[in-house]
């Protein structure tokens, strides 16, 4: 059977690390199976916040990947203040702890490169792919943004060829995003980001959302909206796919093991879960034993005042960060650990964000504690998985509760890795869905 062409336009691709490059790095891979020939489109020379050379492993040997040069001004931006280095990460430092550099850096960001900094690529990759569409008879096209710049090239490219099937993936909202409120916007600016957006949801075929509020809330905005979440790849080194009927436990405590609550990721001041560092802090100032067997582990690039706070608490004795790891390694951590934490913006408009490593800690099986919003979609997924519990920012003693509640199962030998229907989301089964969805 001769495979259906499908053009990927995206921007973050191996060697990028991070959550942001897996999603199309695993529908490439399982596509084939499905009937669909993948075509990679991305930048030649990009400017990527994070670098991770494993990921090369899961490129297919015979993956056609297209390349053409990129301007962007980062270099620049960096030489006016080291800390915009950040901003390709989505990161803001916010409230007493922006400098005057960062606020101009900010406003700039906002209002003069609009959607985004990537926005210098959408001419000239318009005018290559158009020619590159019709000689290779290619009916089928997929822009997945941030940077939302890339959807910008699917729109040009719509309204040159009407019959194109275009699907927008949107790994993250648009003006809903969390951090777009501290983007300092004019009111000029926030309503081109708004009408861009809206040419987007009105002109794409299909608009795919990671998560089932975000879909609810393109459909209000006029999208063909359609979930499929992130998923885990059962390939992966040390992610195993546990069954109900086939649960694991913990060995109990021993001389040589402690423990431990990690977090794995990036983590900036946006999503920082002072409450939860205020129950640790506690407890180890109230609890002996809690204290005697507790560590705090960081895998990846967590901001330099949130470490701050934490060495000057009574958990700085407890802290192993080691730093950003190889996404292979970052799973290895995962499986070395008793508790995942996961933290989302605290306001109600990013409910709908389900953070892609939530998928990666349900195949390591663990439990997992989450922070964000309530009446989140990561609570109704933990919820349905057993896979752990979902705090507000507001939440205190019941997580002090939560996590002596674990500690004693696990001093015990009885903390349970049993989580449930994790199935749904494993890659494979996330790119059937999205087969049967083109």
């Amino acid at each position: 059977m001769e495979l259906k062409k499908i053009l990927i336009i995206t921007y973050y691709w191996p060697p990028a690390g991070g959550p942001g490059v897996q999603r199309w790095l695993k529908f490439a891979k399982y596509l084939p199976e499905f009937g669909w020939k993948p075509i990679i489109y991305t930048p030649e020379n990009p400017s990527y916040p994070l670098l991770d050379e494993s990921l090369m492993k899961d490129v297919p040997a015979d993956l056609e990947i297209i390349r053409t040069k990129i301007w962007e001004p980062y270099q620049l931006a960096e030489k006016l203040n080291k800390s915009n280095k950040k901003f390709k990460a989505g990161q803001f430092d916010v409230g007493q702890n922006q400098s005057w550099k960062s606020k101009l850096s900010i406003w700039v960001r906002g209002n003069f490169f609009i959607p985004d900094a990537r926005v210098f690529w959408v001419k000239p990759s318009t005018q290559f792919l158009e020619k590159y569409l019709q000689e290779n008879k290619i009916e089928t096209v997929v822009t997945t943004g941030p940077p939302h710049s890339m959807h910008l090239i699917g729109l040009n490219l719509k309204k040159k060829f009407p019959e194109l099937k275009w699907i927008a993936d949107f790994r993250d909202p648009w003006t809903e995003i969390s951090y777009y409120k501290h983007l300092k916007l004019t009111n000029r600016s926030d309503k081109k980001h708004r009408f861009l957006e809206s040419e987007v949801f009105k002109n794409a075929d299909i608009t795919l959302a990671t998560s089932y509020t975000d879909a609810e809330n393109f459909r209000k905005n006029g999208a063909s909206a359609f979930c499929i979440t992130n998923g885990f790849d059962e390939t992966d080194s040390n992610t195993q796919t546990l069954q109900p009927s086939n649960p694991k436990t913990l060995t109990p405590s021993n001389p040589q093991t402690k423990f431990t609550l990690s977090y794995i990721g990036v983590l900036e001041q946006l999503r920082n879960p002072e409450n939860l560092w205020n129950a640790l802090d506690n407890l180890v100032k109230t609890n002996a034993d809690f204290a005697e067997n507790f560590s705090l582990k960081f895998v990846g690039r967590i901001d330099d005042k949130i470490l701050n706070t934490i060495e000057n608490s009574r958990l700085k004795n407890h802290v192993l960060n080691l730093g950003y790891l190889s996404h292979d390694k970052a799973v290895s951590e995962m499986s070395d650990s008793d508790l995942l934490l996961m933290t989302n913006f605290p306001n109600e408009s990013s409910k709908g964000i389900i953070p892609g490593k939530i998928f990666e800690y349900l195949a390591a099986g663990k439990q997992i504690i989450s922070f964000g919003p309530d009446e989140a979609d990561v609570a109704k997924i933990l919820f349905e998985t057993k896979a752990g519990k979902h705090f507000s920012y507001n939440d205190s003693k019941e997580i002090e509760d939560f996590i002596l509640e674990k500690f004693e199962l696990w001093k015990n030998g009885n903390l349970s890795e049993n989580t449930q229907n994790i199935e749904q989301f494993s890659r494979r089964n996330l790119t059937k869905q999205l087969s049967e969805l083109l």
